[in-house]
């Protein structure tokens, strides 16, 4: 099914939580903040949070710096 990424159409499986989706991108263990539909998705939730057809996503990580 398709979603929006970052602004971008991303495929992604049926059934797919946030986490699963986090995990395909690799960001699995790093700190990312995550909006679905405009709304912030807390970290406690992304396992529970299944993804629909057309659901608009912005996932940012925190990259550290000095």
């Amino acid at each position: 099914m398709q979603i929006q990424l970052n602004g971008v159409a991303f495929e992604v499986a049926e059934a797919q939580t946030v986490a699963g989706l986090l995990e395909q991108l690799q960001l699995g263990e790093r700190r990312v903040a995550v909006e679905l539909n405009l709304d912030i998705v807390p970290r406690s939730l992304h396992a529970s949070t299944r993804l629909n057809p057309g659901d608009v996503l912005e996932v940012v990580h925190a990259i550290g710096g000095g």
